[in-house]
């Protein structure tokens, strides 16, 4: 399947990882969460995440930063890659109560001592990402890509009129002109949050995915770049002059 178009292939999680990892992979569906590795060229790398939309709550944050540490422990430098598939956080009084927001603050702190250990963090939106559900995965990665028709937002239209006040009709007026206010992928690629829209040959996608990934964040580079954010690089450059 490498080299196929996305009309050509359907991206379930299964097919999705055949088509990243050519050389073969061991990941298995736990629930909704992703566990396993994969190879790629001659490149072998851990993988988790999430599938089926899932609703990240605080197993499935557990989860990850488990596998997170395993690989720490026992694959020095390895990549890790999160593919992601989650409709946000779970909503419910008893992932609340147990301190879910905690939960993925753990996952954060994994991701980053990943990171200090000097192994390479990449994501990969492959259907939809909301919110929380991706913040401590996905989204704090190295470089994290998407797929032409992955659907990335903190929240829809309708529900941000309804937070804002504002009318849902100014607000898709506005989305036209800033990025900010639209979903989908391609706004937040012009954001600096999605490095890049993967096609054709995820193998390859990867492949260069871990070739840039350098840990540093560009996010805030890449949006003034791109004219999706024009004053979060300067900001945090005049914060950082003035430290």
């Amino acid at each position: 399947m490498v080299g196929k178009s996305f009309s050509e292939v359907t991206m379930n999680w299964q097919t999705l990882a055949g088509c990243l990892f050519p050389q073969g992979h061991t990941i298995v569906l736990q629930g909704d969460l992703l566990i396993g590795s994969g190879r790629c060229g001659e490149q072998d790398f851990a993988v988790t995440g999430t599938a089926n939309h899932a609703e990240v709550g605080v197993e499935i944050t557990l989860g990850m930063a488990r596998k997170v540490l395993d690989t720490i422990r026992k694959h020095p430098r390895r990549p890790i890659l999160f593919l992601t598939d989650t409709q946000g956080q779970r909503l419910r009084r008893r992932d609340e109560l147990l301190g879910l927001n905690s939960y993925m603050a753990h996952l954060g702190k994994c991701v980053e001592v990943a990171r200090a250990h000097g192994h390479p963090i990449i994501g990969l939106v492959y259907d939809q990402a909301l919110s929380g559900g991706f913040i401590a995965s996905a989204m704090g990665a190295d470089i994290c890509g998407a797929l032409p028709n992955a659907q990335i937002r903190v929240m829809g239209l309708a529900a941000t009129a309804r937070v804002t006040r504002l009318s849902e009709e100014k607000l898709q007026a506005l989305s036209q002109t800033s990025p900010v206010f639209g979903p989908g992928a391609d706004n937040y690629v012009k954001m600096g949050a999605i490095d890049a829209l993967w096609y054709g040959d995820l193998a390859a996608s990867l492949e260069s995915a871990l070739a840039n990934a350098d840990g540093r964040d560009h996010r805030s580079e890449l949006g003034l770049q791109r004219g999706g954010r024009k004053l979060a690089y300067p900001v945090a450059q005049d914060v950082a002059g003035d430290a």
